[in-house]
């Protein structure tokens, strides 16, 4: 399901980000990010497939070395293949993949608190909500919440 993103998925992923229903849930510079995290040496940026169809994708990026913990940054469905649980699916498997192979201790998400389905797929795949930060984003016209997620290593 997950494989390391090449040059070739870029245009498809790009694309995918700058979809208005896709867009409204990321990060505003999601689109221009993607090619610098390929090049990304403490991260990674990796396709969601299924049936040999590119649906998505996730990026992961290390932000504390020393205490081993992960950030996933990006995680992008196409709104045509929602409600089938591959986003789900596809953040167990790159943390069981972080923590089994990169050997890390803690992965952390954070989500628009408007982004009731981005929300539910953490908790899904089993993410504790670890609060809301109050107001921390300008986007939807006003001020947004954002939702943390963590998973520990010994909870998955």
């Amino acid at each position: 399901m997950l494989r390391r993103a090449t040059p070739d998925d870029l245009a498809i992923l790009i694309a995918l980000a700058r979809r208005e229903d896709v867009a409204r849930t990321l990060a505003t510079d999601a689109p221009e990010s993607l090619a610098e995290a390929l090049e990304d040496e403490a991260g990674e940026l990796l396709v969601i497939e299924d049936g040999g169809k590119v649906v998505g994708a996730v990026r992961w990026a290390l932000v504390n070395r020393r205490s081993r913990i992960a950030d996933i940054r990006t995680l992008m469905l196409d709104p045509a293949e929602r409600g089938r649980g591959l986003a789900t699916a596809a953040v167990r498997e790159l943390a069981e993949r972080l923590f089994l192979e990169r050997w890390l201790h803690r992965v952390e998400a954070e989500v628009y608190g408007f982004n009731i389905g981005g929300r539910r797929v953490f908790e899904r795949a089993g993410f504790v909500n670890e609060g809301v930060r109050r107001r921390a984003y300008d986007r939807e016209d006003g001020w947004q919440d954002g939702v943390r997620y963590g998973l520990l290593s010994d909870e998955l």
